[in-house]
């Protein structure tokens, strides 16, 4: 991963620092999906709880959402997904994980809001200064599992061989999420992380988010100009969508689409009526457009 813009946090940003750009770096775009989970949190009829979401994301994080381009109105997406790594991780560890490795955690707050087994070990992985800033704003906080957090920056290969070998000893049946890490990645160094998970023998499963090439597309136009200014783009969009990952060992144990999903959960993404109409008046054609526009959350085994 030599070469890679991953999660880069800053403390002042965190702390709600207004700034003349939309975006200062990637790590804002974390703020923008703690900023989601805290609209989710404060509705009625919430699908899940996160009183830390609206601290994470801080004055910063609702900035970028109204300033960014649909920034508040693609929190469905967030929301979705959001609600089906719930679903995945609570089923996986009733089902015998006795690890999870999240990579790159960012602002996720899941050791302390999911109701998780007081045994379960829960590994933060992320760069020196989100690791810093993170334990500071939850240190008055009590994790539900046993939370460790790693100060290791993913970018550099002997860093992330060192911090997976000390971690392998430790598990015996693990679980990896990548959430919103792979789609800033270029596809050698997914590869190169996908190796090394694969060699991690403890690891058993992987969790992570992917889209089409159609919708990193639209995405870059809405946002490109900002992911630019904040040294960044969006890039991991395989055309073979989770086929991509069998060379290196992991194969589709399930697919979630996003789309689909969100109308289940009744938070649809806006327009979505749209499709409905053009459905019923263009099975084929719509049925067609929904392959390359398939983003979801994807839960791969090795194989």
């Amino acid at each position: 991963m030599a070469g890679a813009r991953v999660p880069c946090y800053n403390a002042a940003i965190m702390a709600g620092n207004s700034s003349s750009r939309v975006l200062e770096s990637v790590s804002d775009t974390a703020l923008l999906v703690a900023h989601h989970r805290a609209m989710e949190s404060a509705r009625p009829d919430a699908l899940f709880q996160d009183p830390y979401a609206q601290r994470l994301a801080g004055e910063r994080g609702e900035e970028i959402a109204r300033r960014l381009r649909w920034g508040k109105r693609m929190a469905w997406s967030t929301v979705t997904r959001t609600v089906l790594i719930d679903e995945v991780v609570l089923r996986l560890v009733a089902e015998g994980v006795d690890t999870v490795l999240n990579l790159a955690a960012g602002l996720d707050s899941r050791p302390y809001r999911l109701a998780l087994p007081p045994s379960l070990r829960w590994v933060e992985m992320d760069l020196p200064a989100m690791t810093a800033a993170k334990t500071e704003l939850m240190k008055n906080e009590k994790p539900r599992c046993q939370l460790e957090r790693v100060s290791v920056d993913l970018a550099s290969p002997s860093e992330r061989a060192r911090a997976l070998s000390e971690q392998s000893p430790k598990m015996r049946k693990a679980l990896a999420i990548s959430e919103g890490l792979l789609i800033y990645l270029n596809d050698a160094i997914v590869a190169e992380l996908a190796r090394d998970l694969h060699g991690t023998q403890p690891i058993q499963f992987w969790l992570c988010d992917i889209a089409t090439p159609l919708i990193v597309k639209r995405m870059q136009k809405w946002w490109g100009r900002h992911m630019k200014a904040a040294n960044t783009q969006m890039q991991f969009a395989p055309p073979n969508g989770t086929r991509f990952f069998e060379p290196m060992g992991w194969r589709e144990k399930e697919f979630h689409a996003l789309f689909d999903s969100s109308m289940r959960i009744n938070r649809p993404m806006p327009f979505a009526w749209i499709y409905k109409v053009q459905f019923k008046l263009f099975p084929k054609y719509t049925q067609k457009q929904a392959v390359k526009w398939r983003a979801g959350v994807a839960l791969l085994e090795r194989i």
